[in-house]
């Protein structure tokens, strides 16, 4: 069940990886190469990989397109757009979800404010807000530029982002103003990823405006690049809804169709578009603003947005505005990925070369994690790699202090969909030779990622030895190692350590603990009666505190009922559901243990009375205690992970 949890969960993340079950076969240059310049030998190349893939990643239908120096270079579609119509993709007609690629066209709108000086990027965001304010505990502000880098501190949220139809859709200030999640981190500080952080940004856009968020975008982005088959409205409007892809979900050896998701998060990733739309918003980043004889963007705006403007470490590759960076092949490449129920999309460029490339499928794949790197391996090859840098010599007690459990930043806080987090736990352990080895709990979300072997080469600073990438470690103010930078993947990223009494497995623990105790409470208070007749005892004796013992189980039978009935009817509604809000039946279970806890105030005193008076055995005293100490436990469990209440 576990195990089967992160398809659940693929509602609108950042980025899927796919699962890693062999090498991959080393990809041969092109002999034209260095350098993309043959689009028919290209195109044999995208076909090549589509047909190995489609099969293999279970691809319903797929689209890329290439821009280059400042034209269309490719675009062509694979598969189908409807499996049951047998409908095919075509790149200049089928309309992909995007997801997060649209938070680069609100960051573009919130850029072309700045520079017509009314969106002042170092202002706090709190500045631009009048119906409802940021939560922030710190005394440093959220700035809008934080927005654009995610280190506004913010985090994810995942209950209530969508709706099941279009008249179900909350106005983007008033979802905001309800279910903006507050600021967790000290702004400037961490990388977090946010949908609701660029969503927020959308927000302003259309407050500073002054007209709703779609309009702008229509009338200021998609109209001067001739993004006619483009658009943030949900569903997509006539005729374009009728080209729009189906979303599909592989499961059980069968493509099954996902319902369209409303979401509340527009501006963060509601964009429907074709590969030849997004070529041209590709040229015109790439030419910093323009596209034929529009513009978008001033030269020196477009600049600034793809510039750096965080980074954990100097060796780390960090994030522009909107934009992520990557280095591969000794070549930075900027762009993002988009992932939402039923669709995966991708768009990289390389600015210094003039290229730009689009990938969407229509289902929840990591496939532009394989046709990247291969694309960089054929056309930009590394003619010898460089060798390893020299191994720092490094102490097992310097190693001992970086190993332990750290956990992805990215999860929400705030709700009881806390429960996720440990689907982003990893273990970082001591390895051979003074390495590290990087690797994910097997019952657990990250079962399909690499082990990751790290070789140290300055304090605090590992060089992977696979790729040749960095990871990096971060102290906190008392000199401890707090988090993990890049420890996974190329792209930036932060996880921060757990501390012992966190981790998955002592949970657990007290989990199966508390269990175990309420089955005997529950069990005990009905048999309790037949053992005596049993044995012939007294009635009237041991009626003493029988009431105890009816508390002790009712408690015990709540508890129970919470502990098997939340996750289990969770499972067999379907998690991913959560993004439409609670049901009702949810609701009905968080009661129960908000019965059990005002109940439990009444365990320690008929513990205290029975140790008193001598009431029962030594063993039925020491086993009322017992299930004492599990309920009174049992609070704190329910506290931490925000189930105790109506956190959602």
């Amino acid at each position: 069940m576990a195990r089967n949890v992160p398809d659940q969960l693929q509602i609108l993340e950042r980025q899927p990886q796919e699962k890693i079950t062999e090498p991959e076969q080393p990809v041969t240059p092109t002999p034209s190469a260095p350098g993309l310049n043959d689009s028919q030998e290209f195109e044999a190349f995208v076909d090549n990989f589509f047909n190995e893939e489609m099969s293999k990643s279970h691809i319903a239908g797929g689209v890329v397109s290439v821009v280059k120096d400042g034209k269309l270079f490719f675009a062509k579609g694979y598969g189908y757009a409807n499996l049951e119509k047998k409908i095919p993709v075509e790149a200049d007609k089928t309309l992909f979800r995007v997801a997060s690629l649209s938070k680069l066209f609100t960051a573009t709108a919130a850029m072309q404010l700045y520079e017509q000086s009314l969106l002042d990027l170092n202002a706090p965001v709190n500045q631009y807000l009048t119906d409802f304010q940021l939560e922030n505990p710190f005394p440093e502000p959220a700035r809008v530029a934080q927005l654009m880098t995610h280190t506004d501190g913010t985090t994810k949220r995942r209950i209530g982002l969508a709706a099941r139809t279009e008249a179900e859709m909350e106005p983007l200030g008033n979802y905001l103003a309800d279910h903006m999640p507050p600021i967790v981190w000290q702004p400037g500080e961490l990388y977090s990823y946010s949908s609701h952080a660029t969503a927020l940004l959308g927000y302003l856009v259309e407050r500073i405006s002054g007209i709703p968020f779609v309009q702008y975008i229509d009338k200021n982005i998609l109209q001067p690049l001739e993004m006619r088959r483009s658009t943030f409205l949900q569903p997509p409007p006539p005729p374009l809804t009728n080209n729009l892809a189906v979303g599909y979900q592989y499961q059980n050896g069968n493509f099954k169709p996902v319902p369209y998701l409303y979401l509340n998060i527009a501006p963060a990733a509601a964009m429907s578009t074709t590969a030849t739309d997004m070529a041209n918003f590709m040229i015109a980043h790439l030419l910093h603003g323009r596209y034929e004889n529009s513009r978008i963007l001033e030269e020196d705006t477009a600049r600034l947005m793809h510039e750096q403007h965080f980074t954990h470490h100097p060796k780390l590759p960090g994030t522009a505005y909107s934009f992520h960076e990557r280095l591969e092949n000794n070549i930075r490449a900027i762009g993002h990925l988009g992932s939402l129920r039923g669709y995966s999309s991708s768009l990289t460029l390389l600015p210094d070369h003039n290229i730009g490339i689009f990938t969407a499928t229509n289902s929840f794949t990591g496939v532009h994690g394989k046709l990247i790197p291969q694309f960089f391996d054929r056309y930009f090859p590394v003619p010898k790699r460089p060798a390893p840098l020299e191994p720092l010599n490094i102490t097992d007690e310097q190693l001992d202090r970086l190993t332990g459990t750290y956990r992805d930043l990215e999860y929400p806080r705030h709700t009881f969909a806390k429960l996720t987090a440990p689907f982003k736990h990893i273990n970082i352990k001591e390895g051979d030779n003074s390495t590290l080895l990087v690797s994910t709990p097997g019952l657990f979300f990250l079962g399909n990622a690499p082990k990751v072997r790290l070789v140290p080469v300055e304090p605090l600073l590992f060089q992977r030895v696979d790729d040749e990438a960095f990871t990096a470690f971060g102290e906190d103010s008392s000199g401890q190692i707090r988090f993990a930078f890049n420890p996974l993947w190329p792209i930036i990223g932060a996880y921060e350590r757990v501390p012992w009494y966190e981790t998955i497995w002592l949970q657990l623990g007290i989990v199966g603990f508390c269990a175990v105790v309420f089955l005997s409470a529950f069990i005990i208070w009905p048999i309790r009666p037949l053992i005596r007749r049993l044995r012939g005892e007294r009635f009237q004796v041991k009626r003493r505190l029988s009431q105890a013992w009816l508390l002790a189980g009712l408690i015990g039978a709540l508890n129970l009922v919470f502990l098997i009935g939340f996750p289990l009817s969770l499972w067999l509604y379907g998690v991913w559901r959560l993004v439409y809000g609670v049901p009702a039946f949810v609701v009905a279970l968080l009661c129960l243990p908000l019965v059990a806890t005002v109940l439990t105030l009444g365990l320690p005193v008929f513990s205290v009375l029975a140790w008193k008076n001598g009431y029962w055995s030594v063993r039925g005293r020491s086993h009322y205690s017992l299930i004492t100490l599990a309920t009174l436990a049992f609070i704190p469990f329910l506290v931490y992970w925000n189930l105790l209440g109506f956190q959602f």
